[in-house]
């Protein structure tokens, strides 16, 4: 299966890194694909919300000429893509709030019945690292990535949080137990 990872993280070697990296090296030892987009090094600009790309569907086309392009291209040729994120403010980070936001040039006519999707039937999952519990601090983010499915035309294949996060150098055995488990449920 062909992975695409998307790292979320303004910190390279943080908690976020840490834990995707384990579920990485999982995926790659079952026989997976993986290739990680660190996406803090990436140039992606906010979507305009012009709706120029929605003038040739079935076509990942923007107005902005960026590193979202490539990384969306990335997407639409991957079978499963991993959204992994530290909580910021109950939400995604800036980083890749900016590359969600322009996957709506990957959808048509949402809401009517001839909707496609670029990335339809595709699996993806979304792993969350934050400093707090989930109760009243993450709901949020886990609701808003289930919603995202809908226009997506996407499969939910799994979701992880670890919390409690204080440095990626404190991260134990159970931590890293529950992300091999994740890595191999998002793959089944």
């Amino acid at each position: 299966m062909k992975i695409i990872a998307l790292q979320g993280s303004p910190r390279k070697k943080g908690n976020t890194a840490k834990v995707l990296g384990w579920v990485e090296d999982e995926l790659k030892s079952l026989g997976h694909e993986v290739e990680s987009i660190y996406l803090n090094s990436k140039d992606i600009k906010g979507c305009l919300a012009c709706a120029k790309c929605k003038e040739e569907p079935q076509k990942i086309g923007c107005v902005q000429k960026d590193d979202a392009l490539e990384i969306l291209e990335k997407m639409v040729g991957a079978q499963l893509v991993i959204f992994a994120s530290p909580l910021y403010f109950w939400g995604f980070t800036a980083q890749i709030k900016a590359l969600i936001d322009r996957t709506y040039c990957l959808y048509t006519r949402f809401h009517e019945p001839d909707h496609a999707s670029l990335v339809a039937g595709q699996r993806q999952a979304l792993l969350i690292t934050g400093a707090g519990p989930y109760e009243n601090n993450a709901e949020g983010v886990f609701t808003a990535f289930e919603r995202m499915q809908k226009p997506h035309k996407t499969v939910k294949a799994g979701e992880l949080f670890i919390g409690s996060c204080t440095t990626a150098d404190q991260m134990n055995q159970s931590i890293k137990d529950k992300a091999l488990a994740f890595a191999r449920q998002i793959v089944y």
